[in-house]
């Protein structure tokens, strides 16, 4: 009786451990932030970015309704997409494809490569990349693009509302960003989509007001108090693994992602989509 009942108890914790875990590693999070500079016009007030980043191959639901119905309640004007669609490990294009042929339906859709595109063999990365041009996606690695949020107002001169700068992981450091970025109009706020946030300290030295990075995962692990406990390319007890930093008046917003990649487990660190609300200062 006693091996029965122990049994019981066992299988039942065996249980909620798993339901627990699927929770954590299914289940989305959206994360609301709100952006304020007097550099944001105020025709931009109220203007909604949806950050996805790190995929990684992960499903939520058929032809990913669950991660696409809550885009949609979200009413973006834009979707970034910043990084690691796929997973160099498992490659899957047909799970990045179906997402960004879902999402350019709600919004104009921008991506930048992240580490896991640039660890793909030539022929496969040449397949990525045509297939996301083919859905309408706008890739901007090295690139940089005005948006136009009131270009059909004959009312308005100049109708470049904010400056959007991409970088490809190759790029991070170096001389790119200051190319990309001196000559851009001080007055105009400007948004920089890279990858890797631990490469902060950089970034902020140039011309940019808000950064949007992924790639730390949360820190895989995360504990109260503690926060992530490991991150590719900063180690153990990252920095810089989710959340808002300010360094030299500049802002980085990190995503936690949504897929897994060599850990294949999440704790306390659920699947997140990132939406910025931009207001005038």
């Amino acid at each position: 009786m006693k091996s029965k009942k122990k049994t019981i108890i066992i299988a039942i914790c065996v249980l909620m451990i798993a339901l627990f875990c699927f929770w954590q590693n299914n289940v989305l999070e959206v994360t609301h932030y709100t952006f304020s500079s007097s550099r944001v016009s105020a025709r931009l007030d109220g203007y909604r970015i949806v950050q996805i980043s790190d995929l990684h191959n992960k499903n939520f639901g058929r032809k990913q309704q669950h991660l696409i119905n809550k885009i949609k309640e979200l009413q973006p004007d834009m979707i970034v997409v910043t990084g690691d669609i796929v997973d160099s490990n498992h490659t899957n294009i047909d799970v990045a494809i179906t997402f960004l042929e879902e999402a350019v339906n709600l919004a104009p859709c921008y991506y930048i490569t992240g580490n896991h595109e640039l660890w793909l063999d030539d022929t496969l990365y040449e397949k990525l990349i045509n297939q996301i041009k083919n859905t309408g996606t706008t890739i901007l690695d090295n690139e940089v693009v005005e948006i136009n949020h009131n270009e059909k107002d004959d009312t308005v001169e100049d109708t470049t509302d904010f400056v959007m700068i991409g970088l490809d992981d190759g790029s991070l450091l170096g001389n790119t960003l200051h190319e990309l970025s001196k000559d851009i109009n001080t007055q105009k706020f400007v948004l920089l989509l890279a990858h890797e946030p631990q490469n902060m300290s950089f970034y902020s030295k140039e011309n940019v007001d808000l950064i949007l990075s992924g790639h730390a995962h949360g820190g895989q692990f995360r504990l109260p108090g503690i926060g992530g406990m490991i991150a590719p390319d900063q180690g153990l007890f990252p920095e810089y693994t989710e959340g808002l930093h300010v360094k030299n008046d500049v802002s980085m917003i990190i995503s936690r992602g949504l897929g897994n990649s060599i850990i294949p487990l999440r704790i306390l660190n659920r699947p997140e989509i990132v939406c910025v609300e931009l207001e005038h200062e």
